[in-house]
């Protein structure tokens, strides 16, 4: 069903071509007011279903797939023009890459649906990875705004996290791979 929180996560999905546009044009200013809205529409999203209770199995498939979205070609992209080291675009693309893969895997194998929260670690490596594009945006529009050390820490808080939450994820499909092989070894 397209309610009105649907339609926001869409419009943020759509938002991402034009924000990657503006980005390789160098229009750095205008690729993080974009970004910074994109930002806002996930929020409101959210905060909009939930209050008017409007909660869809629509969105919850469309608002991880449009946050995984604008946060691996935001990496991809600033990996490309060298604002973020390499190794970073890689790891944060891998980890998302390996989460999706595992989704997929669990899906084929037990043939249904994984339904998984977030863990604190995995939120908190989002907002890492979304503040690093930000400020990595806003370090691009007048290197001025930040000082270097700030992008350091961001590239390692973000790598950290990144990783711990990977590897959470990681065990956390293990474990409920081996539960479930476990159920149906006593069900035969």
């Amino acid at each position: 069903m397209l309610n009105l929180p649907n339609f926001i996560t869409l419009i943020r999905i759509v938002a991402i071509p034009f924000f990657l546009v503006l980005l390789s044009s160098g229009l750095y200013l205008e690729a993080l007011i974009v970004f910074i809205v994109s930002g806002l529409t996930d929020f409101l999203d959210g905060a909009l279903a939930r209050m008017t209770n409007q909660q869809t199995p629509l969105g919850s498939y469309l608002d991880p797939v449009a946050d995984k979205l604008l946060v691996m070609s935001s990496f991809v992209m600033l990996g490309l023009i060298r604002a973020i080291p390499p190794w970073l675009v890689v790891l944060v693309v891998s980890r998302d890459i390996i989460i999706l893969s595992g989704y997929g895997v669990f899906y084929f194998l037990v043939e249904e649906r994984l339904v998984s929260q977030p863990s604190f670690i995995g939120k908190l490596s989002t907002v890492f990875q979304l503040v690093t594009v930000g400020v990595v945006l806003l370090y691009l529009y007048d290197s001025q705004l930040v000082a270097t050390w700030i992008d350091d820490f961001l590239f390692l808080a973000t790598a950290i996290t990144t990783i711990t939450s990977g590897f959470q994820y990681i065990y956390r499909g293990l474990v409920l791979l081996q539960n479930r092989a476990s159920s149906l070894n006593r069900l035969s």
